[in-house]
């Protein structure tokens, strides 16, 4: 009875081991750019339950916020990144910030995040 062999061969492997690198690689360099995110997500989020932040004016709207990112670490937004506008009685705070990471050689991976939160009366 002919036996056929069954399997990966080496050269099979080795590419398959590869792609799968350069799939991690490329997750090690995107998961810090997501968590900074969400970082700001709940700094923003944070801020809105902060009492009384309608009285505040926006610099110092600025700095609770920044307080709140330099707990987590998130060095990537900039003053500039951040808008804070007056609409009615409200506040609404908007972080528009880019993050450019090198990736291999001269290819850079870049990531463009935008979040907002309206800051309302807690009556």
């Amino acid at each position: 009875m002919k036996r056929t062999q069954s399997g990966m061969t080496l050269i099979g492997f080795i590419i398959v081991l590869a792609v799968v690198g350069v799939f991690a690689y490329m997750g090690i360099k995107l998961v810090p750019m997501y968590t900074e995110y969400f970082a700001v997500k709940k700094a923003l989020s944070q801020l809105s339950d902060e009492p009384g932040i309608t009285q505040q004016d926006p610099a110092r709207i600025k700095e609770l916020f920044f307080r709140r990112l330099d707990i987590s670490y998130a060095d990537s937004v900039k003053k500039d990144n951040v808008k804070v506008l007056r609409r009615e009685a409200n506040y609404l705070v908007t972080v528009d910030y880019e993050v450019r990471r090198p990736l291999i050689s001269n290819i850079d991976v870049v990531g463009h995040f935008t979040a907002e939160q309206k800051l309302t009366r807690s009556e």
